[in-house]
């Protein structure tokens, strides 16, 4: 895997993670009520989640590159929709960031724990979130050590988006401008989930 794939990689995954949804309210959720503790427990047990799923979308998708190559490349072009979709709702958003940073009753670290995995591994939207990203960089999964890279990269970029999601949520000054910039935040995110569905169908 070249670093410009790796960077292609990377910029979708960090994307999927500043995306709001219920996520984003989940780790706000804990970070709010619970305290740092309880943030960093829900990130990183959602990041899990995320690196299962990341997991057995590669495995599943090389099978069917693998098996029928002509439904791998249905496949692709319904990611690439799923990707403007995304991106299309983003440039329409007038400041979802924000709006998700919802507090909620105390819980203990375990229980932050657990709703943070099931958060992200019962998620239709993640499926079909990872089906889109992986159907354009399985082909350059052959290798164990590019298997673990596709891999590893979404789940530690979940993990640390959410753990500066949670020490944000301990400055009130720091979360005032996330909130003055959440419209400018999701327009660019907007922008670039568009151009990457192009890069997908242009590559397929």
């Amino acid at each position: 895997m070249t670093i410009t794939i790796w960077l292609s990689l990377f910029t979708i995954c960090i994307l999927g993670a500043m995306s709001p949804g219920p996520s984003l309210a989940m780790v706000a959720k804990h970070s709010l009520t619970g305290g740092r503790g309880n943030g960093l427990a829900t990130a990183w047990a959602h990041a899990l989640g995320i690196g299962v799923y990341a997991f057995v979308t590669l495995i599943g998708l090389a099978v069917v590159l693998q098996q029928s190559p002509l439904i791998f490349k249905a496949i692709s072009y319904c990611g690439a929709g799923y990707l403007a979709y995304l991106g299309y709702n983003a440039l329409r958003s007038k400041g979802g960031v924000a709006a998700k940073l919802e507090s909620g009753k105390e819980t203990s670290l375990w229980q932050s724990a657990k709703e943070g995995f099931l958060i992200s591994i019962l998620s239709p939207k993640i499926a079909l979130f990872f089906i889109a990203l992986f159907s354009q960089f399985v082909a350059v999964g052959d290798s164990l050590t590019a298997k673990l890279v596709i891999v590893l990269t979404p789940l530690v970029i979940d993990g640390l988006w959410y753990t500066i999601i949670t020490f944000l949520l301990s400055s009130p000054r720091l979360l005032d401008k996330i909130r003055s910039k959440a419209q400018l935040i999701d327009r660019l995110s907007g922008i670039v989930l568009i151009l990457l569905a192009l890069r997908v169908v242009m590559t397929v």
